[in-house]
């Protein structure tokens, strides 16, 4: 896989690639660019079936800066630097982990998962460490990979017999499971790490195949032990009631999650050369998680915890909320990502926007585009041998990164650098 610097800064390696990029950074445009910063790769469950498939909408979108934040594994990267360079689309480099906090889950406090208290999602923003990783990387990586398998294939075993019992046979398997990843993406068996939205389309598909649209809505009622709300014929709403009413805590195929602890995720992160990055939901859910109200105790509680970044998924929210959180933690000394995730079938634009579609306001994209410039500059810088972001910089250093980051964009979008892929 090659390193996302030789694909963002061609020949510029070394001191000298630090230097004349940092000359450039006080030339380097300053409008705001069209970015996302978060969105999932397939195999990862994803409304694209190919990175070409992500790539070509977001050209098409005049979509500059594009982050991906994939689980688990991170080959799939080298098809996104090459594809994204073909289309003058700057790479940014994440991931998302899943992490458990034990006194919150005992207290009943919930982080940025809406329906489970000490339930935390962390991102990595600017890793450049994720081809040839440490050995505590490949240490903690290799615990959530093994925990989230073994989790998933009793998932699927567990579901089968739901089925079943209530009178229809699919047969699947994890094997089965993973081969039709594999043939809706294309991709190698060792990239796929199975997630539960992918369990439930295929047991939706086999459903389709087992029985006809007339005896959908009946058959489906008495096995999810629930009337169906979908209509027979829609596929992501009956993959969206099978994940509801059968595997979900307390339901009959549920199986308890086994995370790692904050520190080691935390640490993932860090020795993969990224930025820890706090996820907020706000109000994504309603009401507002406890550990993020007021806007005033989410920052409070996330610098706690060492985040100097945070993201946000605005589809989630209402312009006026996001603008209030936005503009409380960035004067706090945050820098903010957005992204869309695209972690369902449904098509959204890959620009970020509000709740409902609403535009994100103009000040508020702002200091997105500078939370997406300053993980640019410490792709670039990290790979370079400089010292990237860190927590507690200061808004000067913000500022220098930020100048810098958009210089190394806007080096890697002319078409003399980008043509050669």
């Amino acid at each position: 896989m090659p390193k996302p610097l030789n694909n963002t800064t061609d020949n510029l390696n070394g001191p000298e690639a630090v230097v004349a990029m940092s000359r450039a950074a006080a030339l380097a445009p300053t409008a705001v660019l069209a970015n996302n910063a978060h969105l999932h790769l397939p195999p990862n469950f994803s409304a694209f079936r190919t990175v070409q498939d992500m790539i070509d909408q977001a050209a098409t979108q005049n979509v500059a800066v594009v982050g991906v934040s994939n689980y688990y594994d991170y080959d799939v990267y080298a098809d996104f630097t090459r594809l994204a360079r073909q289309r003058h689309i700057f790479p940014l480099y994440g991931l998302e982990i899943i992490c458990l906090i034990d006194d919150l889950q005992r207290q009943g406090i919930k982080i940025n998962d809406p329906g489970n208290p000490g339930k935390f999602y962390i991102c990595g923003k600017g890793i450049t460490r994720y081809v040839k990783m440490t050995p505590e990387a490949s240490r903690i990586l290799g615990i959530i990979r093994h925990n989230d398998s073994t989790r998933m294939a009793a998932v699927v075993a567990r579901l089968a017999d739901v089925f079943a019992q209530r009178g229809v046979s699919t047969g699947l398997t994890e094997s089965a499971v993973i081969d039709m990843i594999v043939r809706r993406h294309d991709c190698p068996r060792q990239r796929v790490y199975i997630q539960e939205r992918h369990v439930c389309q295929a047991f939706q598909e086999r459903f389709f195949e087992i029985v006809a649209a007339p005896a959908r809505t009946e058959t489906l009622t008495r096995v999810l032990g629930a009337p169906l709300k979908s209509a027979p014929d829609d596929a992501v709403g009956i993959q969206n009631e099978i994940r509801s009413h059968l595997l979900k805590s307390g339901k009959p195929a549920y199986v308890p999650e086994t995370f790692v602890g904050f520190d080691d995720a935390y640490k993932l992160i860090v020795e993969l050369g990224g930025i820890p990055c706090y996820p907020t939901l706000a109000d994504g859910a309603s009401p507002i998680c406890a550990f993020e109200s007021p806007v005033e105790s989410l920052i409070d509680h996330i610098k706690q915890r060492n985040f100097g970044f945070a993201e946000f998924i605005p589809i989630r929210n209402s312009p006026a909320v996001l603008s209030q959180y936005v503009k409380a933690m960035r004067k706090a000394g945050l820098v903010m990502t957005a992204g869309t995730e695209h972690n369902t079938l449904d098509q959204l634009p890959i620009e970020p926007t509000c709740l409902k579609g609403q535009p994100i306001p103009d000040d508020i994209k702002a200091i997105f585009w500078e939370g997406a410039c300053v993980v640019a500059a410490h792709q670039f810088l990290t790979q370079n041998g400089q010292t990237g972001f860190t927590n507690n910089c200061g808004e000067d250093r913000i500022a220098t990164l930020a100048r810098l980051g958009a210089a190394v964009i806007h080096h890697y979008r002319q078409p003399s650098r980008t043509s050669k892929a």
